[in-house]
């Protein structure tokens, strides 16, 4: 009997910093790119699990299950080769804890009786391809990178892996704790399938809590959440909710009962990108500490000189993003409506820059001044907070790319920074390839001389979230898990 799930990536296209605070939600776009936990009996020894990351050097985790009146303890073991894994120890410690207060201490022991072999990989896109490029001697584009092996190996530990910042972590608590509450019947397919149901809400509250507890500390959880719903506008949890968990206070039926809580108010809206365009994302060759540049951006709202500043700013940022969210919904309702128009309109925004787009779609110009008006007041916070936000570099790189025929709008993701970017483009099926907006932005990217650039695969999320697969629905998993 095997598990799998997969749980997406994530963009959030606009919220940096604002989906800190419940005042305000977030845009939240999940990715094709994804992690897949395969859970499998091992046949090996009871009470024993092996978690494996095929992809990395030394990347093996062995741990002990023991049962005592505290309730089940999850022992790494002490040859494993891969050292401590604290996101992986907690998804397994926690939701066997979370299994056995749903089920019984038996059921747990029950199916461990053969032990489990468990295998986690992402897509290629959750980790920089640029060296497995420059080996293969092929240009940075996504032509290239389709030709690379899926789920390929990195060459390195996972612990000097170069991440592209796409939620990896939350991705893989996601599919774990999902794979794991499935295998050990403590939720049903048929519940978790359903966007509203049950067993996908626990699963959410259980990955949300892991996570945060792996991170040391309660985030906005906008990762999770898109990891677990998909494509949404999302409003943040209040923290006090993990408060005992989070305080380590784990009497019986304590995991229960938290998770299962009422007082989870988090909200989320699902949303698409509108019809025939295509997100673009990029890896540039410069990270940036995110927890610094969000301390930063908080102490300067909080500092008592900058706090009106900061508030009127806040609200007007908010406005802007509520726009860019309402104005998706509606190009996607004009699709419904008349498919012809709406798709001869992309027809011709494909062969245009946004500027001259006004007289053929004032919904897509619209759309493309707003992106451009969240830009410039998340540069105006960087600049007045001293942090770089939007780093002259990427606005150089992000005006270039914006300025190409068909290109609606983008970003720097997230908290911003130097280490990556997000464009909307037109992609129309009747164009010719040679003729696509994408193949004007990677000749924008392939030139540009101020940081090495290189696409993603990445385009936004189908599927709604994570979802159950089978192991051959998923081209290379299974060779990918074989890997020794």
């Amino acid at each position: 009997m095997s598990t799998i799930v997969s749980a997406p990536g994530k963009v959030l296209a606009a919220g940096g910093y604002l989906v800190l605070d419940q005042q305000y939600p977030g845009v939240v776009i999940s990715t094709s790119s994804r992690f897949y936990t395969v859970i499998q009996a091992s046949l090996g020894f009871a009470n024993q699990i092996v978690v494996r990351s095929p992809q990395f050097h030394q990347a093996e985790w062995r741990y002990t299950v023991t049962y005592n009146a505290a309730g089940i303890q999850v022992n790494p073991q002490e040859d494993s080769i891969g050292g401590k894994n604290k996101f992986v120890h907690l998804a397994l410690q926690h939701t066997l804890n979370l299994v056995s207060e749903i089920h019984s201490v038996a059921q747990v022991q029950e199916r461990l009786f053969n032990g489990l072999d468990i295998a986690a990989v992402g897509d290629n896109d959750f980790y920089s391809q640029r060296a497995q490029l420059e080996s293969l001697g092929l240009s940075r584009t996504t032509e290239s990178l389709s030709r690379i092996t899926p789920f390929c190996h990195n060459g390195v530990k996972l612990t000097d892996v170069h991440k592209t910042g796409m939620g990896s972590s939350a991705a893989l608590i996601t599919s774990l704790v999902s794979a794991l509450l499935l295998h050990f019947s403590a939720i049903t397919e048929t519940d978790f399938a359903n966007l509203e149901g049950d067993g996908r809400r626990l699963a959410h509250n259980a990955a949300q809590f892991v996570h945060c507890l792996a991170q040391g500390k309660v985030g906005s959880g906008f990762d999770v959440s898109s990891a677990v719903f998909g494509s949404q506008i999302y409003r943040r949890f209040g923290p006090a909710v993990l408060d005992p968990l989070m305080k380590g206070e784990f009497a019986a039926g304590t995991l229960k009962s938290v998770l299962n809580s009422s007082a989870w108010d988090y909200s989320f809206r699902p949303i698409q990108l509108p019809p025939l365009t295509r997100l673009v994302l990029a890896d540039v060759e410069a990270g940036s500490d995110t927890p610094s540049l969000v301390g930063k951006v908080l102490k300067w709202r909080e500092h008592e000189d900058s706090r009106e500043t900061a508030k009127d700013l806040w609200t007007q940022i908010d406005e802007s993003n509520q726009s860019l969210a309402q104005q998706l919904d509606a190009l996607s309702q004009s699709y419904i409506r008349n498919k012809d128009v709406y798709e001869e309109t992309i027809r011709q925004l494909a062969s245009l820059p946004a500027q001259e787009w006004e007289s053929i779609s004032k919904a897509f110009y619209d759309l493309h001044q707003t992106t451009q008006r969240i830009r410039n007041l998340m540069r105006r916070m960087g600049d007045l907070a001293g942090v770089e936000i939007e780093p002259e570099q990427q606005t150089h790189l992000l005006d270039k790319s914006i300025q190409q025929a068909g290109v609606v709008g983008g970003g720097v993701p997230g908290a911003g920074g130097y280490d990556a970017i997000w464009l909307l483009i037109c992609s129309p099926p009747s164009l010719p390839d040679e003729q696509q907006p994408l193949r004007q932005v990677e000749s924008v990217w392939s030139t540009f001389n101020e940081s090495n650039v290189t696409p993603l695969l990445a385009q936004e999320s189908v599927a709604k979230g994570a979802r159950v697969v089978q192991l051959d629905e998923i081209p290379g998993l299974r060779e990918a898990i074989q890997r020794q």
